[in-house]
């Protein structure tokens, strides 16, 4: 019998990078609030685990910001019928009571993102954030996020730094 597309996945496509990021990692976050201006780094930890039959992996965090706790959950996907990258993210800092829905492309090292954020009482016009995940090797990611304002001036909001532990 054939093997389906997520069978393939698994096995040698996108679900495989996925799975591959599974276990527990921590290392160092970076935050920035104005262009080339570091505002916060501090200690993080983030465990990646497989949800429902290895279609996804679920990211959770914790970190602080200016000694405040932080805590964040990300789904991550990847769409076989439209050969994209998807997610579904909130924290308890950065979306304060939003969800961000995003979606990207493969990278020669993992992927990139991207979603909008906004809220009416600040306008109109949404922002754009680009979330990119680099693997470096089995045991190293790097997560970097970065801000793009309306006119499409992109800066890097946060840069984490993971090692596996687990």
């Amino acid at each position: 019998m054939a093997k389906s597309k997520f069978e393939i996945s698994l096995e040698e496509g996108s679900h495989k990078i996925l799975s591959g990021l599974i276990g527990d990692w921590e290392g160092t976050s970076k935050t920035w609030f104005e262009k080339d201006v570091l505002a916060d780094e501090s200690a993080a930890k983030g465990v990646f685990s497989s949800i429902l039959g290895s279609r996804f992996v679920s990211y959770d965090y914790k970190g602080s910001l200016d000694g405040k706790p932080l805590a964040g959950k990300m789904i991550i996907g990847f769409d076989i019928p439209y050969q994209r990258f998807t997610s579904s993210w909130m924290d308890s800092f950065h979306m304060g009571t939003q969800i961000m829905l995003s979606s990207g492309v493969a990278t020669d090292k993992g992927f990139s993102i991207l979603g909008t954020y906004g809220s009416p009482e600040y306008g109109e016009q949404l922002w754009g954030w680009r979330t990119a995940l680099e693997i470096l090797n089995d045991n190293e990611i790097i997560i970097s996020a970065y801000n793009i304002s309306p006119e499409g001036e992109e800066a890097k909001a946060t840069e984490t730094v993971l090692k596996r532990i687990l």
